[in-house]
């Protein structure tokens, strides 16, 4: 078994497999990557037992199809010592030897038999969808910040992905904050739903390309499968039935604020510096077209107080917020402007986007009150 290709393709596909990786794996043959070659092309495949993806090349040359379970770290490590310049990777199929040749240079390393690594499961009865690339990458971007850690709630640790014959909606909450992403210009011939796990997203958050360019999900009870490009990954979908998200959206909510995002970001960076670090809690006073934020931490006598001009309709209220929540929502979004409903000081307060990006966009971000000192 014989290949030569380009030392940077080949680099540029094995970093977008090492996130599936583990830093410590129970089977030995996990901390491989497995090489698959025909006369046309090489795949090589990561996987985690949940996640499993794969890269499809096209080497310059490809003798004697076969395949081999190479170590993934060393295999990295040595090729990112190289320039662009062709590598020769011959296997001895007896020995399992690796040979490296590239430049004046050669190393070897000892291969596994690729009948130890994990089989991909199969995709059966599944139900097929195409999405834009940039459309998942803003729906991920926008919600895994908001998902929960907590290890007797599973359900909660992933993205709720909720598919319909109208749009398309992507919840994450951890019962402290909330974000409901939807998206009007894609939609299912049937409506289903499934929980996609954290690690299969941050994956495909950083390999994703940001334009219009097509991904081909398909998906069962059990697992979901993305293949774009020259990738195809599969990962096990989490278990269980995601909380009814929509009845803690409270509906009527007089209270409307709507102040820069900029400058409430960084006045909330600022002021939380001297909060309770145990509650974080930043005060909002809210008056006319006033928004005083504040914040105090009385073991140390640390205090901070800074005024915003706003635009606000309804009664005069004081809430207090976690201010990591706020700034972790405030941050992912893009707009100028942002409007804060609420309705009372025991009660979530709701943000959205003055104007989306997209109007075929619709972004919900909730947070739960922190209990105000008095």
């Amino acid at each position: 078994m014989k290949f030569i290709i380009s030392s940077s393709v080949l680099l540029k596909n094995m970093q977008a497999l090492e996130g599936v990786l583990n830093a410590s794996n129970t089977l030995p043959i996990l901390d491989d990557f497995l090489f698959e070659l025909s006369t046309e092309s090489l795949k090589v495949t990561a996987s985690d037992l949940e996640t499993t993806m794969t890269v499809t090349l096209e080497p310059s040359k490809a003798e004697e199809p076969g395949s081999v379970a190479i170590p993934a770290k060393i295999l990295i490590e040595t090729l990112r010592t190289f320039a662009d310049i062709p590598v020769t990777i011959t296997i001895n199929e007896e020995t399992l030897g690796v040979e490296i040749s590239a430049g004046e240079g050669k190393y070897k390393l000892s291969g596994h038999k690729s009948d130890e690594f994990p089989q991909t499961p199969p995709m059966e009865n599944t139900t097929k969808l195409e999405l834009e690339s940039s459309l998942m990458v803003n729906a991920f971007n926008k919600t895994i910040f908001a998902t929960g850690n907590d290890e007797l709630r599973p359900v909660m640790s992933g993205v709720f992905c909720e598919l319909t014959p109208d749009d398309v909606t992507f919840v994450a909450t951890d019962a402290h904050k909330l974000v409901r992403y939807r998206r009007k210009d894609a939609k299912a011939e049937e409506s289903s739903s499934f929980i996609l796990p954290k690690k299969p997203i941050n994956q495909l958050k950083k390999i994703l390309p940001e334009d219009d360019s097509k991904v081909q999900l398909q998906y069962n009870q059990t697992n979901a499968a993305f293949s774009f490009s020259n990738v195809n990954m599969i990962c096990r979908l989490i278990e269980g039935k995601y909380p009814n998200y929509e009845a803690v959206i409270p509906g009527n909510n007089p209270n409307k604020l709507i102040v820069d995002r900029h400058l409430l970001l960084n006045s909330i960076r600022r002021v939380a510096i001297f909060a309770n670090q145990s509650t974080h809690q930043v005060r909002f006073k809210i008056s006319g077209k006033e928004l005083v934020l504040s914040a105090e931490d009385v073991d140390f006598s640390n205090e901070a107080t800074e005024r915003l001009t706003c635009s606000y309709e309804g009664d005069d209220m004081a809430i207090g917020f976690n201010s990591r929540f706020m700034q972790e929502m405030l941050s992912n979004l893009s707009v100028d402007e942002i409007r804060i409903e609420m309705s009372a000081p025991n009660r979530a307060g709701i943000i959205f986007p003055v104007e989306n990006e997209n109007d075929k966009e619709e972004i919900l971000m909730l947070v739960m009150p922190v209990m105000l000192n008095q």
